[in-house]
């Protein structure tokens, strides 16, 4: 069986965002188990709480998907380069190396995760299979992260239009079709 690990986006929760709620309905209907953390100190994320908090709460296998949202997905890199196990693939919405328009406090949290650097090579290592989903008018998130994702970790892209940050998204259906084709149900 298919296992989806969500990983939240800075400041939510497992069911923060709208299509969290609709994404584990639809694995569920895919025979996919979905399993939504609460990650800590969510308002203050921190690289070394955050990897650690997922090694200690996952068990992966060749059938492992990770889904992040925004801090969410440089939290599943970061994860992932520093484990020595294979899983099947990630989606990354709204992932980021870069972001813009942040206020003066949000600078602080977010410079460890902009600065240091993401060993690429051994996140490759871990895994191969790759969807980044971003938005033509993130505010946060430049468009142009989309070449970073693609150029870094050969994943496929896709840009939506007017999604914003995907907080007020009910449902990115681009997301079920990249983990668990049609074709593949039972």
């Amino acid at each position: 069986m298919k296992k989806i690990y969500l990983v939240h986006g800075w400041g939510g929760n497992n069911s923060s965002e709208g299509w969290f709620g609709w994404l584990k309905e639809e694995m569920k209907k895919r025979k996919a188990e979905v399993i939504g953390f609460n990650m800590p100190d969510t308002d203050n994320p921190e690289i070394e709480k955050w990897t650690s908090f997922l090694e200690n709460n996952v068990k992966i296998d060749n059938e492992t998907y990770f889904i992040g949202h925004s801090i969410g997905c440089q939290t599943i890199l970061r994860f992932l380069e520093r484990i020595d196990k294979k899983i099947a693939g990630c989606v990354f919405v709204a992932g980021w190396f870069n972001l813009k328009d942040l206020q003066e406090n949000e600078i602080e949290i977010a410079k460890p995760w902009l600065t240091r650097k993401i060993n690429f090579d051994k996140v490759k290592k871990n895994c191969t299979n790759f969807l980044a989903i971003f938005s033509d008018d993130d505010p946060y998130v430049p468009v142009s992260d989309a070449e970073l994702f693609k150029k870094n970790l050969n994943s496929k892209i896709i840009i939506k239009h007017n999604k914003e940050h995907f907080n007020n998204v009910s449902k990115i259906p681009e997301i079920l079709d990249f983990v668990v084709p049609k074709k593949l149900e039972k």
